[in-house]
């Protein structure tokens, strides 16, 4: 009995929540404005994670499963929202649906932030009437991809770490320690090694021209993310190079055929057409190398060409055992769960070097760390051993 009052205690609220918002559209002052949503649709492309994504498709999907209307259930959830981004963004899309649009059709207003991925699996939900269902799904999925963007960027923070602290302390030995000892070779004007006449050089110039160099760091990496941001065939050379580099290449290419497989095979298996899902797949990679390639897969569709004879002959970019799961899958005419079995190959493939990322790249790291500081020590230790040893005589 509790329960049931305290349902019809909330579903009152909201319908009083639905009447002023409602009149709150009408105003003239109102925040729906073409000026204004142009604001928001600009303040938030990158202001909405992963996490807050799949936040928000598993609750909706929770209300709608529970039998209160959309309209209601984006009522209840802006209610309880405090994120200022997504708040912004329901307001819109709480208007639309009460003005009687579809939730794709107003989610895809905010595209960059949801993806055409999420918004054509809502689309089709919405069309076959399993929008529930799709937006489990889709919460599923979305939680699944964020942890693996979370694995590829946490196995990478240790060499990162490792690698700033060994330059750090060189830093420290060349600027503050090595000058205090650079008067006493001088004074005796004896004949100094090479090694320790390279680090007075370098020490030399990092004390007058340290300031200077650490500028010009700063605005190459600048100009380097500026340009791969705006120039796409910088960007698209700058991909292939990635994918070149020993084990990061390797990374590289599994993560991306994890994400792009697994956006395929979801979309074939929500009825969307393969054409279609080509498209949004090359829509929905980072990698222009790839993006490049499912714009050739489609072509050769499109020329009546089989996909596994496309990848067969591309082989740098796809993987013998995906051209055969795919040929298996297309000639049992169950693509959409090969296309899902290769994500979940790949996924397992990146979580695993993930794991052994540190055994991988720690002996390469203490062998750069010890060549780099044991150079420094003894450019500093070998004079003053030639110096002890000529008192000695």
């Amino acid at each position: 009995m509790k329960t049931k009052e305290y349902i019809k205690n909330k579903i009152s609220s909201v319908n009083k929540m639905r009447k002023n918002i409602k009149s709150n559209f009408s105003n003239k002052k109102k925040i729906f404005s073409t000026t204004n949503f142009k604001k928001i649709n600009r303040s938030l492309f990158s202001r909405m994670s992963l996490k807050e994504q799949t936040f928000f498709m598993k609750r909706l999907s929770f209300l709608l499963k529970a039998g209160i209307p959309i309209l209601e259930s984006l009522i209840m959830i802006r209610e309880q929202t405090k994120q200022k981004g997504l708040n912004s963004i329901l307001d819109v899309v709480v208007k639309d649906v009460a003005s009687g649009h579809s939730l794709s059709r107003s989610l895809g207003k905010f595209h960059k932030v949801f993806g055409d991925f999420s918004i054509n699996i809502i689309s089709f939900g919405e069309s076959a009437g399993i929008l529930n269902d799709n937006l489990i799904y889709l919460a599923e999925e979305l939680k699944k991809k964020n942890a693996l963007q979370k694995k590829v960027k946490s196995a990478f923070v240790y060499p990162i770490v490792v690698t700033l602290a060994t330059l750090g302390i060189t830093g420290f030995l060349m600027i503050y320690l090595f000058p205090k000892i650079v008067p006493v070779f001088s004074s005796l004007h004896m004949a100094l090694p090479v090694s320790t006449r390279i680090v007075m050089v370098l020490s030399s110039f990092l004390i007058h021209h340290g300031i200077a160099l650490i500028i010009g760091i700063i605005f190459f990496v600048f100009v380097f993310i500026f340009t791969l941001r705006k120039v796409p065939k910088f960007r698209f050379h700058f991909d292939k190079f990635l994918m070149k580099i020993p084990i990061i290449g390797t990374v590289v290419k599994h993560y991306n055929l994890a994400n792009s497989t697994r956006t395929i095979g979801l979309l074939l298996k929500s009825g969307v057409t393969f054409g279609e899902t080509l498209i949004i797949a090359t829509k929905v990679s980072n990698n222009l190398v790839y993006k490049k390639e499912f714009t050739a897969i489609a072509e050769a569709i499109n020329r009546g060409e089989q996909i596994s004879v496309y990848l067969a002959k591309n082989t740098e970019y796809f993987p013998e055992v995906l051209t055969q799961i795919v040929s298996v899958g297309e000639r049992s005419g169950n693509l959409s769960n090969s296309f899902i079995y290769l994500s979940d190959l790949y996924e397992a493939e990146v979580e695993d070097f993930t794991k052994n990322i540190s055994s991988l790249i720690e002996p390469v790291l203490m062998i750069f760390m010890g060549i780099l500081v044991g150079f420094i020590a003894i450019s500093i230790i070998t004079p003053i051993y030639s110096i002890t040893q000529g008192l000695h005589g």
